[in-house]
Parts: C-alpha cells; structure tokens; sequence
C-alpha cells in the first residue's frame, strides 16, 4: 500500500530522493500512482528542483525522465504538465556551476526523447535551448502555457491517421518490449509493471568515452609500472632489512652511516607504498567505469535493436506497396494501343436507323 498524497509528504521524498536506481524508481511508481494530482506534483517538483543543492538536480531531471516514460500508458497528464517547465528545468541544472558530464547527462535525456518522439521537435529545441542558459530579461517563471506533446499534435493535424494508428498500437505492442528491464510492483492490491527507462540512473553515471579513455591512459603511468622505483628498492643493501647482519656493525661510524640508509629506504617505499594503494583505487574506479559503461553500451544496442527491427517492419510494408503500384501499372490499359480518334469519330446512327425495317 501507498501512503497518500499531501504536498509534504512529496517535498519530504524529494527531500530523501537519491540517485539510486531504486529511490528513483519507487518515488515515480508513487507519483504515477497519485498522477490525478499532476498539476501539484510538477509544481512542487520544479520548486524544490530550485532550492536543490547542484550536485542533486540531475536526480530530479532523472526522476522526471521515468515519470514521463512511464506515465504515458496511464494518460498525458504528466508529459504535458512537465512539458511546461522543462526549459527552465533545464536551465536550472546546467547552470554556470554545472559540470560538463551534467550537461552530457542532459543532452542524453533530450536525444532519447527525441529519438522515441516523447515531446515533439519544436519543444525538444526549446529544451536544448535551456541547456545554454537563459534568455536576455527572463524573469525565471515557467511558462503558463502547457506545449501539446508528439502525440496530440499529430491527433490534430491528421485525426483519421492518428486514430487508426492509435487502433493498431491496441493491437500490436511495441515490439521487443520484453527486452527493457521491467520490475513488477503491488499498488493498492493491484500489481503493475514498471519499466526501467535509458538513461539509467545508478549511483555512479556512465563515463564518457573521453573520460573513460582518459582513466586508462592514467593507468600506464601507475605506480606499478614506475621500473626505476623499483630498481632502486631492488638495489637497497640487505643490511636495511635484515636484522642478523647489524651483528655485523664494527662502530658507532658504521651504525650512523646505516641508520641514514634505514631512514632513506623507510620514507622510499612508505611513499612508493602509499602510490600503490592508490593505484589499487584507481584501479578499482576505473573497473567501475568499465562496468558502468558497458552496461550503458548494452542499454543503447538493445534500443538500437528495437528501432533496427521497427525499421525493417516499415521497409517491408514499403516493399510491399511498392510491389502493389508496380502490379496496379501493369494492370492500366496501354493508352498508345488505343485507336487514333484524332480525325474525330464517327457519327452515331440516328433512331431511325436503328428502329427502320428493311
């Protein structure tokens, strides 16, 4: 069971929300739960956005990516309403403080919407115009006007098209919808499916492909492969770790001349020791890149995978009415075998001709 819905209550889970794939996730199954009230939750959403510290406003806009997404089987409430304020959403979060893998993060939200057509075009333009910072004399509030999103521009401009396109959508789901990774959740009694949208929101962000490269070539100047470091603990003399051979030490000269190589070969490999303990964590973060970016690599060839097979669909209807016009013109009547009527034709008989008796 949900707890119900008071604006306290959703300040106080955007308050707690965290990057975690599994915050995210259960604060939007929540929000699309109370979706009849959409207009106060995006109200809500975007002021504490504001008041939000830097490093967590990409979570809100990752939060707001699997309402929209998710919600849109249920009804367009949540598209529109979002709809209204993402610009300055956007503005907000890639602010003159925001780094460049926020702002990457964002251009990877808006290319997935454009590419599943979630708001149309002209908005999507309107978004990324957000991404460079606000306009000249903008006062900061969002605009009144809710913008349409794909789906009912196309229902005005093309009703019969959209209608019996909104048919066959009833009737044929998307296809490879078994491949996105789906968790099943009871809500009031009732259970429901809530798909885990690209981007992902794990903890850690996908690296860039710059930044992941960069990691790697770090690694090759690591301590490990530092070889004239370790030649010179290779030649330190064994008295500095053997202790049978101070029996060895004849006078006080000898004694002093050995303790400054003890001290010597103390601070050489605490300091080469200490390299190498970072290493062990570079190492260690660069694998969680690699893992992380690979998954990201796996999440994107399966939408290619999904788009590649929506295509091919297409291509074959298109052969096939290619192959239909082709028959229908081999079908037509060949004008220039018609008999010249130039010259005009014949007249027609008149009634008396066809009617007189011989």
């Amino acid at each position: 069971m949900m707890a119900g819905f008071t604006e306290g209550a959703l300040a106080k889970k955007l308050a707690d929300l965290n990057s975690s794939q599994q915050s995210i996730q259960t604060l939007s199954l929540w929000l699309i739960h109370h979706r009849k009230h959409h207009a106060t939750i995006v109200r809500v959403w975007f002021k504490e956005l504001q008041k939000a510290k830097d490093n967590r406003k990409l979570t809100f806009m990752y939060l707001a990516n699997d309402v929209i997404q998710n919600s849109k089987k249920k009804g367009p409430e949540f598209g529109r309403e979002f709809g209204g304020v993402l610009r300055k959403a956007f503005e907000c979060v890639s602010g003159p403080d925001s780094d460049e893998k926020t702002k990457k993060s964002l251009e990877r939200i808006l290319g997935i919407w454009e590419d599943r057509a979630v708001y149309d075009a002209r908005l999507i333009k309107e978004f990324k115009k957000g991404l460079e910072g606000p306009p000249a004399n903008d006062g900061g509030t969002p605009p009144k006007k809710k913008p349409k999103m794909m789906e009912e521009v196309r229902t005005e401009q093309e009703p019969e098209k959209s209608a019996k396109k909104e048919a066959s959508n009833r009737v044929k789901a998307p296809p490879r919808q078994h491949k996105l990774s789906e968790t099943e959740v009871e809500i009031d009694g009732k259970k429901e499916k809530h798909t885990m949208l690209s981007p992902r929101t794990p903890a850690r962000d996908a690296p860039e492909p710059e930044e992941l490269i960069k990691a790697l070539l770090d690694l090759e100047n690591s301590a490990s492969s530092d070889a004239a470091i370790r030649e010179r603990i290779a030649n330190l003399p064994p008295e500095v770790s053997e202790i049978n051979l101070l029996n060895k030490l004849e006078d006080k000269a000898a004694a002093d001349k050995l303790a400054v190589q003890v001290n010597e070969a103390v601070q050489l490999l605490t300091e080469y020791n200490a390299r190498l303990a970072m290493e062990m964590d570079d190492r260690k973060k660069v694998t969680q890149m690699l893992n992380d970016f690979i998954q990201t690599q796996k999440d994107m060839l399966s939408h290619a995978e999904q788009r590649l097979e929506e295509y091919s669909e297409k291509l074959q209807k298109v052969y096939a009415v290619r192959q239909e016009v082709k028959s229908h013109i081999q079908n037509l009547p060949d004008l220039t075998q018609l008999p010249d009527v130039t010259g005009g034709l014949a007249p027609l008989p008149s009634a008396g001709d066809l009617f007189s008796l011989p």
